[in-house]
């Protein structure tokens, strides 16, 4: 069985799982799940307290891919703006849809709650500014939700305000979001998990779905067994394999993204680089972001996240690279000691919204989060739970949102993909 990747979050893991065996033989369910990070367990934990038989079959480990190597940020709104909403389904539509990102955050604190799942929930989140027109862009977006979506929760921090909460030279100012927070993702996926177990839902591990047979009750076949269902969910998002569902192939992108944990911090160096405890995320398309992770009775470390790539490779001199990203951000912290590093698959759409729909009529999936799936996955898990139980017109609305492949095949769709992200790096230089 593969274990979790080596990061900070595989050792500071608290969630114990009741036994996850590996999928043998035939098995039946009302309800199959392929994946288990957090679109999958929400869905499973939702669904077994409708009462339905639930059984989840995850290739490595529960909360393995994504979902349990984040950033931790519980973010509102999502990877692109709401005009892409709005242009696509309209004004009212697009309200909806806000007004559940919103949902999503606050549905993700009252799971938290209500399971007691340990997993270090912290408020706010800041958008950082590293020139003027980022400053001017955050006051247009404030002032447009403020007007047409009805949230007050973004305040505008002026050079001044932000170094109280954030102290770095390289910003000018920035954005707080007053209702976002952060956590420690594979905590949170696994005390979902552990939920979803004490409701009757049945979790397999190192039980990879190598083929997909549709019908009136869809069959995963695994490597050792089989498991038959009315109604499959398909949540295993970048990490899905491509030729299992080929209605599915290219629409989502399989991007790398990388983080870094220091040493522990002292306090002098807190108050250096993030007095206010906020996530942050600066206001580049390729974005930095970082947050302080604070388990109980342990010095805070600096969790630091912002290369990319688009191979099965980590860019060259990884740690290196962001240890001196890092140094400049924070001076405070230069040269300071790296104990974890990590990456993952983000599922990325060509719109950066993201991808829900059916395949025929049993088969749900929903996918392709851009980089803000921590919130909106849990909630996309219950929206499914809802759609099979009939009460699907939540769900239907983001279904409605159409999504176009990535061009170029499966042999220049990354290359292509590149080509436009340089693009964007060389606009987020002016």
């Amino acid at each position: 069985m593969s274990d979790y990747v080596d990061s900070y979050y595989r050792d500071t893991n608290r969630v114990t799982l009741a036994p996850t065996p590996r999928l043998a033989g035939a098995a039946r369910a009302d309800v199959a799940i392929v994946g288990g990070g957090v679109t999958g367990v929400s869905a499973a934990l939702s669904l077994a307290e409708r009462g339905y038989d639930v059984a989840l079959l995850e290739a490595n480990r529960i909360g393995w891919g994504a979902s349990g190597r984040s950033g931790g940020q519980i973010l509102t709104g999502f990877g692109t703006g709401m005009s892409t909403f709005a242009e696509a389904l309209g004004a009212t539509a697009a309200r909806h849809i806000f007004a559940m990102s919103r949902e999503a955050v606050s549905h993700t604190v009252a799971r938290i709650e209500t399971h007691a799942i340990d997993c270090d929930l912290r408020p706010g989140a800041i958008y950082a500014a590293l020139k003027p027109r980022h400053m001017t862009e955050f006051a247009r977006e404030r002032d447009m939700l403020q007007r047409d979506y009805d949230y007050d929760g973004l305040t505008l921090l002026d050079d001044e305000a932000l170094a109280a909460r954030v102290q770095s030279p390289r910003y000018i100012g920035g954005l707080r979001d007053a209702e976002s927070w952060h956590l420690h993702p594979l905590n949170y996926v696994r005390g979902l998990a552990h939920a979803a177990q004490t409701v009757g839902a049945r979790l397999y591990e190192d039980s990879a779905a190598v083929r997909i047979e549709p019908g009136s009750r869809p069959v995963v076949h695994t490597a050792t067994g089989r498991l038959q269902a009315d109604w499959l969910v398909l949540a295993g998002n970048a990490y899905l394999a491509a030729d299992l569902v080929p209605e599915l192939s290219g629409h989502v992108m399989p991007v790398g993204n990388y983080i870094i944990a220091t040493e522990p911090l002292r306090e002098d160096q807190v108050a250096s680089s993030l007095p206010g405890d906020d996530a942050l995320s600066d206001a580049n398309f390729v974005l930095d972001y970082y947050r302080l992770s604070t388990p109980p009775g342990t010095s805070p470390r600096l969790l630091y996240g912002g290369q990319v790539s688009y191979g099965h490779r980590p860019p060259r001199r990884l740690v290196a690279r962001m240890q001196a990203k890092l140094g400049r951000l924070f001076p405070a912290l230069a040269g300071i000691g790296i104990d974890y590093s990590w990456g993952g698959l983000v599922g990325v759409t060509r719109n950066r919204a993201p991808h829900f729909g059916r395949v025929g009529d049993n088969i749900f999936y929903a996918q392709g989060y851009s980089g803000h799936g921590m919130a909106f996955a849990g909630l996309a898990g219950g929206l499914i739970g809802d759609a099979v139980a009939g009460q699907a017109e939540r769900f239907d609305l983001y279904a409605r949102m159409a999504h176009r492949r990535f061009p170029g095949g499966t042999r220049l769709r990354t290359p292509l993909l590149v080509l436009a992200t340089n693009f964007y790096r060389m606009r987020d230089l002016i």
